[in-house]
């Protein structure tokens, strides 16, 4: 399962990211603007055609200012977000844990690593739904329970050794209205898509730091930066999600000094997997997510990804919209869940605690129908 080259035409067609792609590497691309620029000053013949196309050139130079300005700024960003230093990994010796590895993108993230011979763990409440490479090994854990975890990390450390890569993937997603939220419904919610990460973090964070090397990824969502109705205890988890990780990384550098260890962010969009069936917007592939997950981790850098790209302008920018365009943008979604009829795995300790609910004011309040259950 080679990783898919970024020259190559996205699996899902001609996008805005093909177009921006297409444009940073020709007309913003200073290394391409500069020369004509050099050309129109310096050679008598560039200088009769700058002359008799005065617009073009003064065009020419404002593509490479934005060209330029857009060099710095993601040089600055890689610097900045990687504390100015530099790191190394040796990919025989690197131990990564990935949850909700069984299936989904974890799935497909775990086996782009084990191809090139990495040790991984799988966190995850159901098996593996795919036989186990042979640097593959399961665990089972219920995400939703602290001791779980804490129970899992033992037995990857006896395994193992300590961890030094840990890529939070594990989610899930109700499609609730705030009023058809049920209390197990919105614990299960934050325990996996918030919760976890905290308590991962203080089993495998410990270790990274002693050494200064190692790596946390969190993979977020696109809807930590907007909200839709109907899935408002999801987006406020993966919210959540954000500033664990804009904490972690200032924590990581300012409290514990440990400047060498990288974060990573991605805040993907609805992505064909069996946890968003039915999702109303645009679809990414699981393997493209995956990808770029997968990229990141093996440049051992820092990083804040997107996906769609262009999404830029809906996600972070949207805080900095008038207030009515905010408004407006986020009542227009109402459509997104119409139709949504996503599956999860519902972790064991939520289906107990539903169990002891049933009967206590007159109501079942047993696991909703989007979950699917597992001894």
């Amino acid at each position: 399962m080679p990783i898919r080259s970024e020259w190559k035409l996205a699996r899902e067609g001609v996008t805005g990211d093909t177009i921006g792609r297409l444009l940073q590497s020709t007309v913003l691309n200073p290394a391409l603007t500069l020369p004509l620029i050099l050309l129109a000053r310096y050679t008598s013949q560039g200088n009769i055609l700058s002359l008799q196309h005065r617009t073009a050139l003064k065009n020419l130079k404002l593509l490479l200012a934005l060209g330029a300005v857009a060099k710095v700024g993601a040089w600055l960003d890689a610097a900045v977000t990687n504390n100015w230093s530099n790191d190394t990994y040796d990919w025989s010796k690197e131990i990564v844990v990935v949850t909700g590895g069984a299936d989904g993108i974890g799935k497909i993230v775990v086996k782009l690593l084990a191809e090139r011979g990495i040790k991984v763990a799988v966190l995850d409440v159901q098996e593996l739904t795919y036989e186990a490479p042979p640097t593959v090994q399961y665990f089972n854990c219920d995400l939703a329970s602290p001791t779980s975890i804490a129970s899992a990390a033992s037995s990857i450390r006896s395994t193992f050794g300590a961890p030094t890569v840990l890529i939070n993937n594990a989610g899930v997603a109700k499609g609730n209205t705030i009023l058809e939220s049920s209390e197990s419904d919105l614990r299960l919610t934050f325990n996996v898509n918030t919760f976890a990460h905290y308590f991962l973090a203080q089993q495998f964070l410990p270790s990274m730091i002693e050494k200064n090397h190692g790596m946390i990824v969190t993979v977020a969502s696109l809807a930590a930066y907007i909200t839709a109705p109907g899935m408002v205890d999801y987006a406020a988890s993966k919210a959540a999600a954000l500033a664990f990780h804009e904490g972690l990384a200032s924590e990581i550098s300012t409290i514990y000094k440990a400047n060498k260890i990288r974060t990573v962010l991605m805040c993907q969009g609805y992505t064909r997997t069996k946890l968003f069936e039915g999702f109303g917007g645009k679809v990414l592939y699981p393997e493209t997510v995956a990808e770029e997950i997968v990229k990141a981790v093996l440049k051992g850098k820092s990083e804040h990804l997107l996906l769609p790209e262009s999404s830029w302008l809906v996600g972070p920018k949207l805080r900095a919209w008038p207030a009515f365009m905010q408004y407006s943008t986020r009542k227009g979604l109402d459509y997104l869940m119409r139709e949504w009829n996503g599956r999860q795995v519902v972790q064991p300790s939520e289906k107990k605690s539903d169990e002891k609910n049933v009967g206590t004011s007159g109501d079942d309040k047993s696991v909703s129908e989007s979950t699917v259950l597992v001894n």
